[in-house]
Formats: structure tokens, C-alpha cells, sequence
């Protein structure tokens, strides 16, 4: 039987149904997974049953895997394997962490606006996170069609940013939570990188607004002016017509185009409810502005 996809609506979020993700996929099936991912950029797998390894495998079909950035907390030991990022709320034993946690507090920062490693140099291409477990209320995740708030936007406000490089860190976006405890080598491992502010998508041709919590400055503009700027554009993509909240279940896998999509985390009880999530992270292929032929201000 042929997989099915089901919109959400015409151009963002399908669900996609008859597939098996733990086996290998016959040509046809993966060839309308590929061209879903490529028109949707948000695709939901339910009732999945996936071990590391098959959830590896189907991530790596679509790129490189990134390392996880939690190499760098060499304060903390790490509960899962390197080529996965650890979505939860768990320690290293297994437990809940508590409430003065230094990884708790950073990872807060995820119930910002952003998009995947958009911090690193050559930034996330695609994510695909996994439920193992999940808290009985809260702890959505909502994600962002920042190709329909370009579509969206004024023609003054299109040639304005058409060009602009942002600087991203991941430092940035902890520094809007109040969270500054960074270790020495986190800040050595992780400088601030470039990124195009607009990004035309490779497969659909579509302009998408590049715009996440870890972008800062805007190069060769004030400081003052280019992060204001940042702000209005987060402010615009997360309307609530571009916006889909998605409930999770145990076992749904969910990917996204982090090219043109950003995301959040929504608030639950994380100091009483245990919640377990992995995500496979597939590397793009070189930097946004590099993609783009933008030239980087000094």
C-alpha cells in the first residue's frame, strides 16, 4: 500500500500515514516523503516504533547528522549517544533534573522562536524529534511558516531586508531568558556566525524570513536598529495564521524544514512530569550567506 499525506492545510503541515519508518522504504515511498517534506516543510509520522539506530537511519536519507552541542557541557554527563540531542527533561540516571539545573536553564531557551543550529556556521537543514515519552499536559510544540510571513510582508519590507546578514549565537537567545552561565569552552566551540536574512529554498524555488532568538546584530547596521529589526520579523512569523501547534503522542516523529520553518517548545510541569524526546539533526550543506552569494560586511 501506498504511504498517504494528509494536509493540514494546502502548503503547510501534512500527516503522513501507511509507512513504517523502523524498515527500509521501497523507492516510491521515499520519493513522496522527499517531495512532501519539499511542499509541507512539517511532516507528522504517528504511531512510529523506532530504536536510535532506525531513527538515525531515516534522518540520514535526508544529509549529514550534526553532533549534538551538549559535547560542549563537559560539566554534565550525557544520558544518550552524540548523534542525537536529547529533548527531555532527564539526567544522566535517568531522573528529573532539578530545578537549579544548569542544563535546565539553558535548555528554556528552546521555548523561544528559532530554528535548529541556525548558531553554527553551516546551520541545521532538518530536524526530526521522536516521542518516547511525554507529560500528560502541555509541552506542545508549535512551528512557524516563515515562507507565508515572507509571502506576507510588505514590498518595502521585502527590499529592505533582501540581502541583510544577521550574526547568530546561541548565546543570544540564552541572553533573552537572563541566562549568561556559559563555560569558557561552550563560548571558544560555539562564535557567532553569519546567516542570510531571507533564503530561497532549493527545492521550491520559495523566499522564507531566516530569522530566529540566537540572531542578534544585523551587520552593517546599528546595533540598536538591526536587532529591532530582528524583533519586528520574530514578531511577524509567529502570527497566528502561520502557526500550527502540534499535541504530541507517543511514538510521533516529527520533521521540519528548519531552511524556512522555525519552532518553539510550550511550557509543561518539568520538574514533575518526566518527558522523553530524541532528535536527529541533518546538516545543510554550507553557510546560508555562501548559498545565497552574499557577501559578509567586515
Amino acid at each position: 500500500m501506498a504511504i498517504t499525506v494528509q494536509p493540514v492545510n494546502s502548503e503547510f503541515v501534512a500527516e503522513i500515514g501507511d509507512v513504517d519508518l523502523s524498515r527500509p522504504l521501497a523507492a516510491e515511498d521515499w520519493d513522496a516523503i522527499y517531495q512532501a517534506f519539499a511542499r509541507y516543510s512539517v511532516l507528522v509520522f504517528c504511531d512510529q516504533s523506532l530504536d536510535e539506530d532506525q531513527h538515525l537511519a531515516f534522518a540520514k536519507r535526508f544529509g549529514p547528522i550534526e553532533t549534538s552541542i551538549a559535547v560542549h557541557h563537559t560539566d554534565t554527563k550525557m544520558r544518550i549517544r552524540p548523534d542525537l540531542v536529547d529533548i527531555s527533561n532527564l539526567d544522566a540516571d535517568g531522573k528529573i533534573w532539578g530545578k537549579d539545573s544548569r542544563i535546565r536553564m539553558h535548555e528554556l531557551g528552546n521555548r523561544l522562536w528559532h530554528t535548529d543550529s541556525s548558531f553554527k556556521r553551516i546551520p541545521a537543514r532538518a530536524s526530526l524529534l521522536y516521542a518516547r515519552s511525554i507529560p500528560p499536559v502541555g509541552g506542545r510544540t508549535e512551528f512557524a511558516d516563515a515562507r507565508a510571513a515572507y509571502d506576507a510582508l510588505s514590498d518595502e519590507m521585502k527590499a529592505r531586508i533582501d540581502g541583510l546578514v544577521a550574526e547568530h549565537s546561541i548565546f543570544n537567545s540564552r541572553a533573552r531568558i537572563g541566562f549568561t552561565d556559559f563555560l569558557e569552552e561552550e563560548r571558544r566551540n560555539l562564535p557567532p556566525v553569519p546567516q542570510t536574512l531571507v533564503r530561497v529554498h532549493p527545492d521550491s524555488g520559495r523566499k522564507s524570513i531566516y530569522v530566529a532568538s540566537h540572531a542578534g546584530r544585523i551587520l552593517g547596521m546599528p546595533e540598536a536598529e538591526g536587532r529591532a529589526l530582528v524583533d519586528e520579523l520574530l514578531e511577524h512569523v509567529a502570527k497566528r495564521q502561520f502557526v500550527y501547534s502540534h499535541r504530541w503522542r507517543v511514538g510521533d516523529l516529527v520533521m521540519w524544514d528548519n531552511r524556512c520553518v522555525l519552532h518553539r517548545a510550550t511550557e509543561y510541569d518539568d520538574l514533575r512530569y518526566p518527558r522523553d524526546m530524541l532528535r536527529a539533526t541533518v546538516s545543510d550543506e554550507i553557510n546560508s550567506c555562501e548559498r545565497a552569494g552574499v557577501a559578509v560586511p567586515a
